[in-house]
């Protein structure tokens, strides 16, 4: 009787370790869950190799993101795209919208080119207000951002700003944005401070910025052309810059050689107003006892060099009516300019400066685009450029 009782004990204990054992196998891992049918519970990878739009190469390639406050723009990497901007007036000077790129004709060194793409009048721009805020200014601070905010109300309502000014320092005062109220405020916060980082602050917005958007770009540009402080560019690279972009530059020029002292800019006694219009002295190596016309005439043939090589036009602001003429004329042929893209058919990288011709099929057309473009360069250094800091 013991030993059935025991049996029948071994036989309900084998049992009962045949259902735990499983259980104990499985501790640590979790239990698979069972597949769903619904599609959206799966996050679906990003793409590694991305599809080039339109009529781009395989090796075109093209990402969307913010640049910065509230807006989107296409970002360009890796590319040999070539962006010409081009105006096209008729003989009485009136610009002429509403063509399509079938209207074109593109000649590199003389053999023509497949246009692969035009941005119309109604392409939306980014441009760059570039203000020198450096004590040499010959005009009131206020003068001159009240012309600002009335150049960015005259552009079309979605094209995007960006405000940066420079002085001893390269201020990023707002990202691109279309928001007029934010360009407003970033306009009225410059301020005045010492020295002028003028090759810098092009390099930044060039490098850091616009080299990196598609489409239609430009810098207005508001200084005398003199550099003081600028320690990473020079003239010679930033024209380098502009030649190898797609960007406009408008140099708007106020002249402050009379304004000259034995210490440079800031004349008599070498002095500016700074921020809260406590004067600061300002003492300039760079020309020490020197003539100022002769580095006066330097900073005229930088900015017209800027203005030629991109394709846009140097302006001259001596007065208040002037300036304001200026940023009107400039904003008039903003709204009126095409431009053209196409793939060079000579891919050579060799930092060569290509010549380029443009023609439209109208009658009694006026073209005016810009001469030519510096290729790229295996050899070309990385862009680097000052540090952009907000002002507080």
């Amino acid at each position: 009787m013991k030993c059935r009782i025991l049996a029948r004990f071994a036989v309900a204990s084998a049992l009962l370790f045949g259902m735990i054992s499983p259980t104990f196998a499985q501790s640590g891992r979790p239990r698979p869950l069972p597949p769903t049918n619904n599609p959206q519970s799966e996050s679906p990878q990003p793409s590694q190799t991305p599809k080039a739009p339109g009529n781009k190469p395989a090796s075109a390639k093209e990402e969307t993101q913010k640049t910065g406050g509230d807006d989107v723009a296409t970002i360009k990497l890796d590319t040999t795209l070539v962006t010409i901007p081009v105006s096209v007036l008729d003989r009485n000077g009136r610009y002429i919208p509403h063509l399509n790129k079938n209207d074109f004709r593109v000649f590199e060194d003389g053999v023509e080119q497949e246009v692969s793409d035009l941005g119309t009048v109604e392409t939306p721009f980014h441009v760059v207000l570039l203000l020198d805020t450096s004590p040499s200014q010959a005009f009131n601070l206020r003068d001159i951002q009240e012309a600002a905010i009335a150049f960015v109300d005259q552009l079309h309502a979605n094209d995007r700003v960006m405000v940066v000014s420079f002085d001893r320092d390269v201020h990023i005062d707002s990202e691109f944005t279309s928001d007029r109220a934010r360009l407003r405020r970033a306009i009225y916060g410059t301020y005045t401070d010492n020295s002028t980082k003028l090759y810098d602050a092009v390099d930044l917005v060039i490098t850091e910025r616009l080299n990196r958007i598609d489409g239609r770009k430009a810098i207005v540009l508001f200084t005398d052309g003199v550099d003081t402080a600028s320690r990473i560019a020079s003239a010679r690279s930033t024209v380098a810059r502009v030649e190898e972009s797609g960007v406009l530059v408008y140099p708007i020029q106020y002249n402050t050689a009379n304004d000259m002292g034995p210490f440079g800019r800031g004349g008599g006694g070498g002095r500016g107003r700074g921020r809260g219009g406590i004067m600061i002295p300002w003492p300039s190596p760079r020309f020490p006892g020197g003539n100022g016309n002769d580095e006066y005439s330097r900073a005229s043939e930088y900015l017209r060099d800027l203005a030629e090589r991109s394709g846009a036009r140097l302006h001259q602001a001596d007065t208040l009516g002037n300036l304001s003429n200026a940023f009107s004329m400039i904003a008039e042929e903003l709204r009126y300019q095409y431009s053209l893209s196409y793939y060079p058919t000579n891919a050579a990288r060799d930092g060569s400066y290509r010549r380029v011709r443009v023609t439209v099929n109208q009658s009694n057309a006026v073209v005016r685009a810009r001469e030519g473009y510096r290729a790229s360069s295996d050899e070309h250094p990385q862009p680097v450029s000052a540090p952009a800091r907000p002002r507080r």
